[in-house]
Protein backbone atom coordinates (compact mmCIF):
# COMPACT_ATOMS: atom_id res chain seq x y z
CA UNK A 1 0.00 0.00 0.00
CA UNK A 2 1.04 3.61 -0.60
CA UNK A 3 0.21 6.43 1.81
CA UNK A 4 0.66 10.15 1.25
CA UNK A 5 0.91 12.20 4.47
CA UNK A 6 1.00 15.98 4.53
CA UNK A 7 1.13 18.76 7.09
CA UNK A 8 3.52 20.70 9.26
CA UNK A 9 4.69 24.17 10.06
CA UNK A 10 4.76 23.41 13.80
CA UNK A 11 5.67 20.45 15.98
CA UNK A 12 1.98 20.13 16.82
CA UNK A 13 1.35 19.05 13.23
CA UNK A 14 4.58 17.17 12.57
CA UNK A 15 4.54 14.85 15.57
CA UNK A 16 1.06 13.42 14.87
CA UNK A 17 1.98 12.98 11.20
CA UNK A 18 5.11 10.98 12.04
CA UNK A 19 3.26 8.96 14.69
CA UNK A 20 0.59 7.98 12.17
CA UNK A 21 3.29 7.00 9.68
CA UNK A 22 4.99 4.85 12.32
CA UNK A 23 1.69 3.14 13.14
CA UNK A 24 1.01 2.47 9.44
CA UNK A 25 4.47 0.98 9.02
CA UNK A 26 3.98 -1.15 12.12
CA UNK A 27 0.73 -2.49 10.66
CA UNK A 28 2.31 -3.01 7.24
CA UNK A 29 6.14 -3.05 7.17
CA UNK A 30 6.06 -3.02 3.35
CA UNK A 31 3.97 0.14 3.11
CA UNK A 32 5.39 3.02 1.05
CA UNK A 33 4.99 6.38 2.76
CA UNK A 34 5.68 9.79 1.24
CA UNK A 35 5.39 13.10 3.10
CA UNK A 36 4.59 16.44 1.53
CA UNK A 37 5.65 19.58 3.41
CA UNK A 38 6.26 23.29 2.93
CA UNK A 39 9.73 24.38 1.84
CA UNK A 40 11.63 26.14 4.61
CA UNK A 41 9.42 24.79 7.40
CA UNK A 42 10.57 22.47 10.18
CA UNK A 43 8.99 19.35 8.67
CA UNK A 44 11.65 19.40 5.95
CA UNK A 45 14.19 18.48 8.67
CA UNK A 46 12.12 16.59 11.23
CA UNK A 47 10.50 14.11 8.84
CA UNK A 48 13.80 12.85 7.30
CA UNK A 49 15.19 12.58 10.85
CA UNK A 50 12.29 10.21 11.55
CA UNK A 51 13.28 8.08 8.56
CA UNK A 52 10.76 9.18 5.93
CA UNK A 53 11.06 10.80 2.51
CA UNK A 54 9.53 14.25 2.10
CA UNK A 55 8.87 16.52 -0.87
CA UNK A 56 8.56 20.27 -0.33
CA UNK A 57 6.06 22.69 -1.86
CA UNK A 58 6.68 26.46 -2.23
CA UNK A 59 3.52 27.22 -0.28
CA UNK A 60 3.13 29.96 2.35
CA UNK A 61 0.44 31.32 4.60
CA UNK A 62 -1.59 34.39 3.71
CA UNK A 63 -0.53 37.74 5.13
CA UNK A 64 -3.68 38.85 6.94
CA UNK A 65 -2.30 42.16 8.19
CA UNK A 66 -0.97 43.29 4.78
CA UNK A 67 -3.28 41.77 2.14
CA UNK A 68 -1.57 43.54 -0.76
CA UNK A 69 1.46 41.30 -0.24
CA UNK A 70 -0.55 38.18 -1.06
CA UNK A 71 -0.08 38.33 -4.84
CA UNK A 72 3.15 36.33 -4.59
CA UNK A 73 1.47 34.02 -2.07
CA UNK A 74 -1.28 33.23 -4.61
CA UNK A 75 1.34 32.57 -7.30
CA UNK A 76 3.11 30.12 -4.97
CA UNK A 77 -0.23 28.51 -4.13
CA UNK A 78 -0.92 27.88 -7.83
CA UNK A 79 2.59 26.43 -8.27
CA UNK A 80 2.10 24.23 -5.20
CA UNK A 81 -1.21 22.87 -6.48
CA UNK A 82 0.40 21.96 -9.81
CA UNK A 83 3.30 20.25 -8.04
CA UNK A 84 0.94 18.44 -5.67
CA UNK A 85 -1.08 17.10 -8.62
CA UNK A 86 2.15 15.83 -10.17
CA UNK A 87 3.22 14.19 -6.88
CA UNK A 88 -0.12 12.42 -6.55
CA UNK A 89 -0.02 11.30 -10.18
CA UNK A 90 3.52 9.91 -9.89
CA UNK A 91 3.25 8.36 -6.40
CA UNK A 92 -0.31 7.06 -6.85
CA UNK A 93 -1.25 6.80 -3.14
CA UNK A 94 -4.03 4.52 -1.92
CA UNK A 95 -4.96 6.97 0.86
CA UNK A 96 -3.92 10.56 1.65
CA UNK A 97 -3.67 11.81 5.26
CA UNK A 98 -3.74 15.51 6.14
CA UNK A 99 -2.83 16.81 9.59
CA UNK A 100 -3.14 20.56 8.99
CA UNK A 101 -0.71 23.23 7.84
CA UNK A 102 -0.19 25.00 4.52
CA UNK A 103 1.15 22.07 2.51
CA UNK A 104 -1.67 19.82 3.65
CA UNK A 105 -4.21 22.01 1.85
CA UNK A 106 -2.56 21.64 -1.56
CA UNK A 107 -1.66 17.95 -1.14
CA UNK A 108 -5.10 16.85 0.08
CA UNK A 109 -6.87 18.90 -2.62
CA UNK A 110 -4.76 17.24 -5.30
CA UNK A 111 -5.49 13.80 -3.82
CA UNK A 112 -9.24 14.48 -3.77
CA UNK A 113 -9.15 15.62 -7.41
CA UNK A 114 -7.51 12.28 -8.24
CA UNK A 115 -10.29 10.42 -6.33
CA UNK A 116 -7.88 9.26 -3.62
CA UNK A 117 -9.63 8.80 -0.24
CA UNK A 118 -8.63 11.56 2.21
CA UNK A 119 -8.46 11.27 6.01
CA UNK A 120 -7.94 14.43 8.08
CA UNK A 121 -6.58 14.61 11.61
CA UNK A 122 -7.50 17.70 13.64
CA UNK A 123 -5.50 18.19 16.82
CA UNK A 124 -7.27 21.17 18.38
CA UNK A 125 -10.64 21.96 19.93
CA UNK A 126 -11.04 24.77 17.41
CA UNK A 127 -10.49 23.45 13.90
CA UNK A 128 -7.69 24.91 11.79
CA UNK A 129 -8.41 26.81 8.58
CA UNK A 130 -6.89 24.17 6.30
CA UNK A 131 -8.89 21.28 7.70
CA UNK A 132 -12.11 23.32 7.62
CA UNK A 133 -11.52 24.07 3.93
CA UNK A 134 -10.94 20.37 3.25
CA UNK A 135 -13.91 18.99 5.21
CA UNK A 136 -16.01 18.23 2.10
CA UNK A 137 -13.11 16.38 0.46
CA UNK A 138 -12.50 14.08 3.44
CA UNK A 139 -13.89 10.59 3.84
CA UNK A 140 -13.06 10.55 7.58
CA UNK A 141 -11.99 13.22 10.08
CA UNK A 142 -10.21 12.11 13.26
CA UNK A 143 -10.55 14.58 16.14
CA UNK A 144 -9.29 14.94 19.71
CA UNK A 145 -12.25 16.77 21.27
CA UNK A 146 -16.00 16.38 21.57
CA UNK A 147 -18.47 18.76 19.91
CA UNK A 148 -16.52 19.11 16.66
CA UNK A 149 -19.77 18.91 14.66
CA UNK A 150 -19.71 22.71 14.51
CA UNK A 151 -16.73 22.43 12.15
CA UNK A 152 -17.14 19.11 10.35
CA UNK A 153 -19.95 16.85 9.06
CA UNK A 154 -21.03 14.67 11.99
CA UNK A 155 -21.06 11.46 9.94
CA UNK A 156 -17.36 11.84 9.12
CA UNK A 157 -16.08 12.48 12.66
CA UNK A 158 -14.17 9.89 14.70
CA UNK A 159 -12.96 10.68 18.24
CA UNK A 160 -9.45 9.21 18.29
CA UNK A 161 -7.42 11.74 20.27
CA UNK A 162 -3.93 12.95 19.40
CA UNK A 163 -0.89 10.67 19.16
CA UNK A 164 1.64 11.14 21.97
CA UNK A 165 5.21 9.96 22.43
CA UNK A 166 5.22 6.22 23.01
CA UNK A 167 7.71 6.27 25.92
CA UNK A 168 5.92 8.90 28.04
CA UNK A 169 4.27 6.34 30.30
CA UNK A 170 7.58 4.64 31.11
CA UNK A 171 8.93 7.19 33.59
CA UNK A 172 9.21 6.71 37.35
CA UNK A 173 9.65 9.12 40.30
CA UNK A 174 12.67 7.29 41.70
CA UNK A 175 14.50 7.42 38.36
CA UNK A 176 13.59 11.11 38.09
CA UNK A 177 15.07 11.92 41.50
CA UNK A 178 18.25 10.01 40.71
CA UNK A 179 18.57 11.75 37.34
CA UNK A 180 18.03 15.30 38.60
CA UNK A 181 20.19 14.80 41.70
CA UNK A 182 23.08 13.50 39.60
CA UNK A 183 22.78 15.92 36.67
CA UNK A 184 21.98 19.13 38.57
CA UNK A 185 23.38 18.59 42.07
CA UNK A 186 20.00 19.01 43.78
CA UNK A 187 18.48 16.91 46.57
CA UNK A 188 15.10 15.86 45.23
CA UNK A 189 12.92 13.41 47.17
CA UNK A 190 9.95 11.37 45.98
CA UNK A 191 7.83 12.39 48.98
CA UNK A 192 8.11 16.14 48.34
CA UNK A 193 5.58 17.87 46.01
CA UNK A 194 7.12 18.70 42.62
CA UNK A 195 6.21 21.50 40.22
CA UNK A 196 7.05 20.95 36.55
CA UNK A 197 7.09 24.07 34.33
CA UNK A 198 7.18 23.54 30.55
CA UNK A 199 6.71 26.06 27.77
CA UNK A 200 7.92 24.14 24.73
CA UNK A 201 11.43 23.77 23.30
CA UNK A 202 11.66 27.51 22.60
CA UNK A 203 10.01 28.45 25.88
CA UNK A 204 7.09 30.70 26.73
CA UNK A 205 7.89 34.30 27.62
CA UNK A 206 4.83 34.97 29.78
CA UNK A 207 5.27 31.78 31.82
CA UNK A 208 8.97 32.42 32.38
CA UNK A 209 8.49 36.06 33.39
CA UNK A 210 5.65 35.13 35.73
CA UNK A 211 7.73 32.42 37.41
CA UNK A 212 10.63 34.86 37.84
CA UNK A 213 8.29 37.40 39.40
CA UNK A 214 7.11 34.89 42.00
CA UNK A 215 10.24 32.79 42.29
CA UNK A 216 10.93 33.91 45.86
CA UNK A 217 7.53 32.49 46.88
CA UNK A 218 8.27 29.16 45.15
CA UNK A 219 11.71 28.96 46.79
CA UNK A 220 10.19 29.60 50.21
CA UNK A 221 7.60 26.82 49.79
CA UNK A 222 8.35 23.21 50.73
CA UNK A 223 8.32 22.04 47.11
CA UNK A 224 10.85 21.11 44.46
CA UNK A 225 10.74 22.74 41.02
CA UNK A 226 11.78 21.56 37.54
CA UNK A 227 11.72 24.58 35.22
CA UNK A 228 12.22 24.15 31.48
CA UNK A 229 12.76 27.71 30.24
CA UNK A 230 13.38 27.04 26.55
CA UNK A 231 16.72 27.91 24.98
CA UNK A 232 15.71 31.50 24.17
CA UNK A 233 15.08 32.44 27.82
CA UNK A 234 17.49 30.20 29.71
CA UNK A 235 20.37 32.62 30.32
CA UNK A 236 18.15 35.39 31.69
CA UNK A 237 16.14 33.02 33.88
CA UNK A 238 19.24 31.29 35.28
CA UNK A 239 20.96 34.60 36.04
CA UNK A 240 17.91 36.13 37.73
CA UNK A 241 17.26 32.95 39.74
CA UNK A 242 20.87 32.90 40.97
CA UNK A 243 20.38 36.39 42.45
CA UNK A 244 17.30 35.28 44.39
CA UNK A 245 18.10 31.72 45.43
CA UNK A 246 19.68 31.17 48.89
CA UNK A 247 23.00 29.34 48.81
CA UNK A 248 21.70 26.35 50.75
CA UNK A 249 18.67 25.90 48.47
CA UNK A 250 18.81 22.58 46.59
CA UNK A 251 15.29 22.09 45.26
CA UNK A 252 15.35 24.00 41.95
CA UNK A 253 16.36 22.71 38.52
CA UNK A 254 16.56 25.24 35.67
CA UNK A 255 17.26 23.87 32.21
CA UNK A 256 16.76 25.10 28.63
CA UNK A 257 15.41 21.73 27.54
CA UNK A 258 14.36 18.48 29.22
CA UNK A 259 15.72 15.36 27.58
CA UNK A 260 14.04 13.15 30.17
CA UNK A 261 10.34 14.03 29.89
CA UNK A 262 8.94 10.61 30.95
CA UNK A 263 10.67 10.78 34.34
CA UNK A 264 9.95 14.50 34.77
CA UNK A 265 6.25 13.90 34.18
CA UNK A 266 6.27 10.90 36.54
CA UNK A 267 7.68 13.00 39.39
CA UNK A 268 5.41 16.02 38.83
CA UNK A 269 2.60 16.77 41.27
CA UNK A 270 1.45 19.80 39.26
CA UNK A 271 2.37 20.84 35.71
CA UNK A 272 2.31 24.39 34.32
CA UNK A 273 2.03 24.32 30.54
CA UNK A 274 0.81 26.07 27.44
CA UNK A 275 -2.33 24.52 25.94
CA UNK A 276 -1.10 23.15 22.64
CA UNK A 277 -2.84 20.03 21.40
CA UNK A 278 0.12 17.69 21.93
CA UNK A 279 0.80 18.97 25.45
CA UNK A 280 -2.81 18.54 26.49
CA UNK A 281 -2.97 15.03 25.05
CA UNK A 282 0.13 14.11 27.08
CA UNK A 283 -1.33 15.56 30.28
CA UNK A 284 -4.59 13.65 29.73
CA UNK A 285 -2.82 10.35 29.08
CA UNK A 286 -0.64 10.74 32.18
CA UNK A 287 -3.42 12.09 34.40
CA UNK A 288 -1.60 15.19 35.62
CA UNK A 289 -3.01 18.03 37.71
CA UNK A 290 -2.36 20.96 35.39
CA UNK A 291 -2.42 24.74 35.20
CA UNK A 292 -2.81 25.83 31.58
CA UNK A 293 -1.68 29.22 30.28
CA UNK A 294 -2.94 29.36 26.67
CA UNK A 295 -0.77 31.27 24.23
CA UNK A 296 -2.62 34.25 22.74
CA UNK A 297 -0.33 34.25 19.69
CA UNK A 298 -1.91 31.35 17.80
CA UNK A 299 -4.46 31.14 14.99
CA UNK A 300 -8.11 31.41 16.05
CA UNK A 301 -6.99 31.49 19.73
CA UNK A 302 -7.21 27.69 19.55
CA UNK A 303 -5.18 27.11 22.73
CA UNK A 304 -7.88 28.78 24.80
CA UNK A 305 -10.47 26.49 23.20
CA UNK A 306 -8.24 23.50 23.99
CA UNK A 307 -7.88 24.59 27.61
CA UNK A 308 -11.58 25.35 28.10
CA UNK A 309 -12.51 21.85 26.95
CA UNK A 310 -10.65 20.60 30.06
CA UNK A 311 -11.71 23.37 32.43
CA UNK A 312 -15.40 22.70 31.72
CA UNK A 313 -14.83 19.10 32.86
CA UNK A 314 -12.98 20.20 36.03
CA UNK A 315 -9.89 18.59 34.50
CA UNK A 316 -7.50 21.56 34.58
CA UNK A 317 -7.04 25.08 35.95
CA UNK A 318 -6.87 28.02 33.54
CA UNK A 319 -4.77 31.15 34.02
CA UNK A 320 -5.07 33.65 31.18
CA UNK A 321 -1.84 34.87 29.62
CA UNK A 322 -2.74 38.48 30.47
CA UNK A 323 -3.27 37.56 34.14
CA UNK A 324 -0.28 35.27 34.58
CA UNK A 325 2.13 37.81 36.09
CA UNK A 326 -0.22 38.31 39.05
CA UNK A 327 -2.04 34.98 39.28
CA UNK A 328 0.20 32.14 38.08
CA UNK A 329 2.43 31.60 41.12
CA UNK A 330 -0.29 32.18 43.79
CA UNK A 331 -2.66 29.84 41.91
CA UNK A 332 0.10 27.23 41.68
CA UNK A 333 0.91 27.35 45.39
CA UNK A 334 -2.75 27.11 46.37
CA UNK A 335 -3.18 24.05 44.17
CA UNK A 336 -0.03 22.34 45.46
CA UNK A 337 -1.24 22.88 49.03
CA UNK A 338 -4.57 21.24 48.21
CA UNK A 339 -4.13 17.46 47.69
CA UNK A 340 -7.90 16.96 47.33
CA UNK A 341 -8.12 19.38 44.38
CA UNK A 342 -5.06 17.81 42.76
CA UNK A 343 -6.65 14.37 43.09
CA UNK A 344 -9.93 15.61 41.56
CA UNK A 345 -8.09 17.15 38.60
CA UNK A 346 -6.17 13.92 38.02
CA UNK A 347 -9.36 11.86 38.11
CA UNK A 348 -11.20 14.08 35.66
CA UNK A 349 -8.35 14.59 33.18
CA UNK A 350 -7.74 10.84 32.97
CA UNK A 351 -11.31 10.40 31.75
CA UNK A 352 -10.46 12.54 28.71
CA UNK A 353 -7.45 10.44 27.66
CA UNK A 354 -7.49 8.70 24.30
CA UNK A 355 -4.83 5.94 24.43
CA UNK A 356 -3.38 4.33 21.30
CA UNK A 357 -4.43 7.26 19.12
CA UNK A 358 -1.84 6.68 16.39
CA UNK A 359 -2.81 3.02 16.04
CA UNK A 360 -6.52 3.85 15.94
CA UNK A 361 -5.98 6.53 13.29
CA UNK A 362 -3.84 4.15 11.23
CA UNK A 363 -6.61 1.56 11.36
CA UNK A 364 -9.06 4.10 9.95
CA UNK A 365 -6.58 4.97 7.19
CA UNK A 366 -6.23 1.30 6.24
CA UNK A 367 -10.02 0.89 6.16
CA UNK A 368 -10.14 3.48 3.37
CA UNK A 369 -7.81 1.50 1.08
CA UNK A 370 -10.55 -0.70 -0.49
CA UNK A 371 -12.44 2.46 -1.49
CA UNK A 372 -9.56 3.30 -3.78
Amino acid sequence: MKYLISGGGTGGHIFPAVSIANALREADPNAEILFVGALGRMEMERVPEAGYKIVGLPIRGFNRSQPWKNVSVLIDLARSLRQAKRIVRDFRPDVAVGVGGYASGAAMKAAAWAHVPVLLQEQNGFAGVTNKLLRNDAAKICVAYDNMERFFPADKILLTGNPVRANLTQGSPDKACAYFNEQFGVQFRQDRPTLLIIGGSLGARTINESILQGLDQLLAADIQVVWQTGKVYYDKCAQEAAKIMPEEHNRLVITPFLNNMPDAYALATVVISRAGASSISELCLLGKASILVPSPNVAEDHQTHNAMALVKQNAAVLVKDADASLRLVPTTLRLMENPEQCAALRTHILKLAQPDSARRIAEEVIKLVPKH
